[in-house]
């Protein structure tokens, strides 16, 4: 393994990728509120202009997938990029692989199954031996739900099943949601006799009890990046995941518009139940997180991951599953209550 980073002044400053885009603006707000610095960076020098306006002193900096170079550029000097620039099919590799030629951590907020799978079978090794950390799908979609089960399962080192429930009262996509949809082809995937499986496409619907505001709704598998990230490291042989019918419809419906913000932060009105329940033989335990706008709170998770990596992981070398670095129960506590509320029984 190379030598650490070395500490220096760039240990506060993070190259956002796509920080113009709805999920990366986030991000960044997150990351000044938090007193770090984040690098503006996209292939749109306008949109970076106008995006800097609210933070006078930020550097921005054109870059795109297609030119290695203007990515080494535009990440030079930070400790970690955070790439919010979708479809990750498209921009994960490119991202990355600048990541490690500067050796400085990589962070996605991915739900593409496939594309956190090539990180975890392509750039592992690669990242180990860089000496930096690499945590693929650290979002809603992929980190939140890993977490929730790792939290969930506790002290049990294997599981019989592990399910994962997802309740949304409306789901506005945004533009990069259905640049995503269009690009995302491949056969979703789950855990199914301790391996990943293709999901069985005429999945019956189902009817799960979700805690309050949403009661009893029909559900149908629909297993996004944490399938993967949980098979990383979580010993179950069978995990499955659901959502509920109703956002499902506003996705499907290209007339339905994209976000649209309620108060000062930019958060929309939506509002999510992430539900896991875990179960080893007789016994059951469940982990649930309530909270608004799906892709607000993508931002304190991968910002909260990415100051524990750059603030005091820099023993650690690889690519990791979110529970499988950190500390399901202290992370998902540090969220709370400004960003959710989780119980865990």
């Amino acid at each position: 393994m190379t030598q650490p980073l070395p500490s220096t002044s760039r240990d506060r400053t993070i190259a956002v990728f796509g920080a113009y885009g709805h999920t990366g603006r986030f991000v960044v707000a997150e990351l000044c509120k938090r007193g770090w610095t984040p690098i503006l960076c996209g292939r749109d020098a306008g949109k970076l202009e106008t995006l800097g306006i609210p933070y006078p002193g930020l550097q921005a900096r054109v870059a795109a997938i297609e030119d290695p170079r203007s990515l080494d550029r535009a990440f030079s000097g930070a400790a970690a990029v955070i790439n919010c620039a979708g479809p990750f099919l498209d921009t994960a590799a490119a991202v990355l692989d600048a990541a490690l030629r500067a050796r400085m951590h990589y962070f996605d907020v991915a739900a593409e199954q496939a594309a956190v799978l090539d990180v975890f079978q392509r750039f592992s090794t690669r990242a180990r031996e860089e000496g930096v950390v690499v945590i693929p799908a650290m979002a809603f979609y992929g980190g939140l739900g890993d977490l929730l089960a790792t939290a969930a399962k506790a002290d049990w080192t294997d599981m019989d099943e592990i399910q994962i429930a997802v309740a949304l009262d409306s789901w506005l996509p945004t533009r990069g949601t259905r640049l995503t949809g269009q690009r995302n082809t491949a056969r979703r995937l789950v855990v199914s006799n301790n391996k990943l499986e293709p999901l069985d496409e005429s999945t019956p619907t189902r009817t799960w009890n979700f805690p309050t505001p949403f009661a009893s709704q029909s559900v149908v598998a629909l297993p996004f990046s944490e399938i993967i990230t949980m098979s990383r490291h979580l010993r179950s042989p069978e995990i499955h995941a659901y959502m509920n019918l109703e956002p499902l419809k506003d996705v499907r419906d290209p007339k339905t518009p994209p976000p649209t913000a309620v108060d000062e932060s930019g958060r929309s009105a939506q509002t999510f139940v992430f539900e896991v329940v875990v179960r080893r033989r007789n016994q059951q335990r469940r982990a649930v997180a309530l909270g608004r706008d799906i892709y607000a709170i993508t931002a304190p998770i991968v910002v909260e991951a990415v100051i524990r990596v750059v603030g005091g992981l820099k023993e650690k070398a690889g690519a990791f599953a979110p529970g499988e670095i950190f500390d399901a129960r202290d992370f998902l506590g540090s969220l709370c209550p400004d960003h959710m509320q989780v119980a865990i029984s």
